[in-house]
């Protein structure tokens, strides 16, 4: 997974799996002075292929990946929440490995309910949902840029065959390519 530089096959894939622009297809692309400004107004570079994804490709897909659509750039997809804090793009994503705090012993406290927040919301732009508050995200700052994770009100874990779950690429382009060919997102039971 290069993060740094678009690979030609995984944007030929991309080109095919958002397939036409239009009200069933994708959205038209956002263009490089449109990616550039939401770069420099969040702190960040996006990694590739989504960088230039957005800028040459689409800007969203109602038809997805995930199931609800692809959100544009820096949106969230209908149900995020109007409580939900503002995302801070520029803030390392916290995590490096799964975490399911649902699965730990109950204590709430405001401290476990700040780090939550920050899995929601630092260093991710949120991709879309594939319903009952599973979303996905992409990581743009922090050891795991690059990386697909889908987060939840139970937990977070990364996507990839390296981390389990699913025997897909792991990143933006393995994401799409697994949707793409109909494949489970957690195929691996």
């Amino acid at each position: 997974m290069d993060t740094e530089h678009a690979d030609p096959g995984e944007l030929a894939l991309l080109r095919t799996a958002f397939g036409a622009a239009g009200p069933d297809g994708r959205r038209p692309a956002l263009g490089w002075p449109g990616v550039h400004a939401f770069e420099a107004r969040h702190g960040v570079v996006l990694p590739e292929p989504y960088r230039t994804c957005v800028a040459e490709i689409a800007d969203g897909s109602p038809a997805g990946p995930p199931h609800y659509g692809l959100v544009p750039l820096g949106g969230t997809p209908a149900g995020w929440g109007g409580d939900r804090r503002a995302r801070v793009l520029g803030e390392p994503f916290p995590l490096t490995g799964p975490w399911f705090w649902d699965a730990e012993e109950p204590v709430p406290s405001a401290a476990l309910d700040a780090r939550i927040e920050r899995v929601f919301h630092h260093g991710t732009v949120v991709l879309g949902h594939d319903g009952c508050g599973m979303y996905w995200h992409l990581v743009v700052t922090g050891p795991h840029r690059g990386h697909i994770w889908l987060i939840t009100g139970e937990g977070a874990g990364p996507f990839g065959a390296q981390f389990g779950f699913t025997t897909a690429e792991s990143g933006f382009a393995g994401w799409v390519r697994h949707w793409s060919a109909g494949g489970s997102w957690f195929d691996t039971d």
